[in-house]
Parts: C-alpha cells; sequence; structure tokens
C-alpha cells in the first residue's frame, strides 16, 4: 500500500514539473516601464545570462524565437493572474542561489504586501507551479507548492532546487523584511484588522506561520464574501 501512496506522489509531483516548464500567457514589464505581452516560461534550463540573477524566458508567441530576460532587464513579470518581482536579498541576508531574484507577490494590501520566495537564506527564489491549485483564490494560474504540504516546490526562474517557502513582509521588496513565528500575529494582524473574524483566528491560534497558505485563502474568501454583500 505505502508503495501505491509513493507511486502516485511521484506522479504528482513528476506532473507538477512538468505544467512548470511549460509555456504561459503572461507579460512582464522592462526596467524602463515598458510592458509586452507574450508567452513566459518560468523554468527555464541552461546558464543565466548574468551570474548570480535568476532569469525566465520569452516569446513573443509560439513561433517566435525565445529568449531570456535576466532579473537586472525587469521590473516584474505576470504569469496568469500571479505577480512576480524583482527582489534582492534582504540586510543581513545572503540568498545562497541568486542575489538578485524574483519574488511572488502573494498578498497585494495597501500599505503591507506579504511575499514569498523560495529558500530565503538558505537559496533563493521561489517555488510555485502555474496551473497547481491549492484553494489559495488567486485565480488564474495561482498555485503554492507549500499548499501541497510539507514545503513541497518546484523552483523557478532559471532551474534551481526546490526549497521550501520563506515569507515576507513589506511596502516593497527594498524595505520587506522576514516574517518569523515571532512577529506573524502582529503583522498579520494589522494587515487583516478590518475584518475582526480573521483577526481572531490568528489570535488564537488557528492561524500560524506554519499554516499561513490557508489563512491567506480564508482572508482572500471572508473579503471577497463581504465584498459581495
Amino acid at each position: 500500500m505505502y508503495k501505491r501512496i509513493w507511486f502516485f506522489f511521484f506522479l504528482m509531483v513528476t506532473g507538477i514539473a512538468v505544467t512548470a516548464q511549460k509555456w504561459q500567457p503572461g507579460r512582464f514589464t522592462d526596467v524602463k516601464g515598458n510592458q509586452v505581452n507574450g508567452l513566459i516560461r518560468i523554468n527555464p534550463s541552461g546558464k543565466a545570462p548574468i551570474k548570480d540573477e535568476s532569469f525566465i524566458e520569452f516569446r513573443e508567441d509560439k513561433k517566435a524565437e525565445p529568449f531570456k530576460l535576466s532579473a537586472s532587464d525587469l521590473k516584474s513579470f505576470v504569469v496568469g493572474k500571479d505577480s512576480f518581482v524583482v527582489a534582492h536579498a534582504p540586510q543581513n541576508e545572503t540568498w545562497a542561489r541568486n542575489e538578485t531574484d524574483f519574488v511572488k507577490v502573494v498578498l497585494d494590501e495597501d500599505p503591507v504586501k506579504i511575499y514569498a520566495a523560495n529558500g530565503g537564506a538558505g537559496g533563493s527564489g521561489f517555488g510555485f507551479s502555474p496551473g497547481i491549485s491549492t484553494g489559495i483564490g488567486s485565480g488564474g494560474y495561482g498555485g503554492f507548492g507549500a499548499g501541497l504540504g510539507g514545503g513541497i516546490s518546484i523552483p523557478i526562474g532559471g532551474g534551481r532546487r526546490s526549497e521550501k517557502t520563506t515569507w515576507y513582509f513589506g511596502e516593497n521588496t527594498a524595505e520587506m523584511k522576514r516574517l518569523t513565528n515571532e512577529n506573524f500575529e502582529d503583522i498579520m494582524t494589522d494587515i487583516m484588522g478590518d475584518y475582526p473574524d480573521v483577526v481572531d483566528k490568528i489570535r488564537s491560534k488557528v492561524y500560524v506561520l506554519a499554516n499561513i497558505d490557508k489563512l491567506i485563502a480564508y482572508f482572500k474568501h471572508i473579503k471577497e464574501t463581504e465584498g459581495t454583500k
């Protein structure tokens, strides 16, 4: 029985990896503010254009020749409804793989945002696979590798290994700081303070850093539900 479970688990992870390698409709914004629509591959193989920087591949359409875009070429890119922005390792942290990388904008509230990176101090990048839904409620291609449990993730942005997700908060990536067990309650209740039921669950430890993906799903559900009243 255990062999069968592991077999299906292997098939699931393999399927996610294949999905992550596909070309997805999206757009990028370069450092000059130009926005270009086309197809993006967020798990490209091969050597990075610039050392210590993550990269993606882009093509205008299926017939066009693909080319690589390094993180320093970009401000951000979007795949489906998932947004990614360029970031540098926060102060007092070292990203083992790439010091200039992409992080996913998981929660875009005003003024503080929640970002997700794959590995943080133990390795840069992020581990989210487009097309794998985990109930986060982001829509489109949104899917958390962490939502599968145990920090499972598929590396994207330059063919890196899988790492567990590290969470950050801040008004922008230049000011982002790591979200920890110690500051989790203060930060998340401040962001979600307009929704008392969500705040109560944070304070009663129903939601903690270890299941932040479920908290975000719940927060978005409550926000959408109240918005339709």
